[in-house]
């Protein structure tokens, strides 16, 4: 599989198999992945992977909680701005009506969208999941560094036959993920990423993007 292939065909798969992710080659992504750039090569991720026991385990404390509706934890970070304006805020929009548009639910269905979103406390079936944690002395340029870091294990993940979700939804969660993975107090708690071979019979459809004119200017003198 080409770069241009593995960036294509990359996407938010929100259905995987049971079928088990091999040790070595969790352990060859993210090997090559530490390859990632990083402003003077700080390399300020710090990856946990969870399988088996471990993740099960997870699944079962964040479902417990979910089921007794414990409140999430307190944000350590702010997802997205409080007043997100144009064109930011329709594309998230029309990101929402897609995905739950294609589970059939209503926008002012709030309670079957919250089911739904309880996926995410399952990593989608996944049998692997990724937990991205950063220094919390952290600045903006760092967090860029772990960007491009998780981009290139899920482009990786791609050449390997395998899929991914990046979730900052485990973020609300990030009491229950510690008491699973005991991280250092100075870090913080990101994202996590499900990993996995797709579920083939789960609809998946695919997020569009802006046109090119609409992101990128030419300056080029003409």
């Amino acid at each position: 599989m080409d770069v241009y292939e593995a960036v294509t065909s990359r996407r938010a798969v929100r259905g995987f198999t049971g079928r088990q992710v091999p040790r070595e080659v969790l352990e060859r992504v993210l090997t090559t992945a530490a390859w990632a750039p990083s402003a003077s090569n700080l390399q300020p991720w710090h990856a946990y992977v969870l399988t088996g026991a471990s993740l099960a385990d997870l699944k079962k404390r964040t479902g417990e909680r979910v089921a007794t509706g414990d409140p999430w934890d307190e944000p350590e970070y702010e997802q997205y701005p409080p007043d997100l304006k144009s064109p930011y805020r329709e594309r998230r929009s029309a990101f929402g009506e897609q995905r739950y548009g294609a589970l059939g639910i209503p926008r002012e269905n709030l309670e079957a969208r919250q089911r739904a979103a309880s996926a995410n406390w399952e990593c989608f079936g996944a049998p692997a999941a990724l937990f991205c944690y950063i220094d919390r002395t952290m600045g903006p340029a760092q967090w860029s560094d772990v960007g491009m870091y998780l981009q290139t294990v899920m482009l990786l993940l791609r050449a390997e036959g395998l899929h991914s979700c990046t979730q900052m939804a485990w973020a609300k969660y990030h009491r229950t993920v510690a008491e699973v993975l005991s991280p250092p107090d100075g870090l913080i708690l990101f994202c996590g990423m499900s990993i996995g071979f797709e579920d083939a019979t789960v609809d998946h459809p695919r997020t569009g993007r802006a046109p090119l004119d609409e992101t990128v200017t030419f300056a080029d003198g003409r």
